[in-house]
């Protein structure tokens, strides 16, 4: 994928991402498989700086909770992240109208 692509990708797929932890706790491997369902390929070298990117902006919280096994870290998009994604889907909105407007 070339780099404009993946410009333009980033922003759909932190929507994506603040979509699913605006739901419910998330966690890197889950988005992974998520995002691989609708066509992204990532692995944790691209995941893992995004969600801690996405945290350090305030769009995400995150702690670490236990389970059988390694400890994992889980994602809860914020007020300011579920801000952020009310507004983004108004503009994806808004653009996706304007692009079937132009046919």
């Amino acid at each position: 994928m070339a780099k404009a692509q993946k410009d333009i990708f980033a922003g759909l797929i932190r929507l994506h991402v603040l979509h699913h932890a605006s739901r419910e706790p998330i966690y890197g491997l889950e988005m992974i498989q998520e995002l691989g369902r609708h066509g992204y390929r990532l692995g944790p070298g691209t995941i893992y700086p995004l969600l801690h990117g996405m945290e350090a902006s305030g769009l995400l919280r995150s702690k670490t909770v236990g389970g059988v096994g390694r400890p994992r870290r889980i994602y809860i998009a914020t007020a300011t992240g579920k801000r952020a994604l009310k507004e983004g889907h108004a503009k994806v909105r808004e653009l996706l109208l304007e692009m079937e407007e132009d046919g």
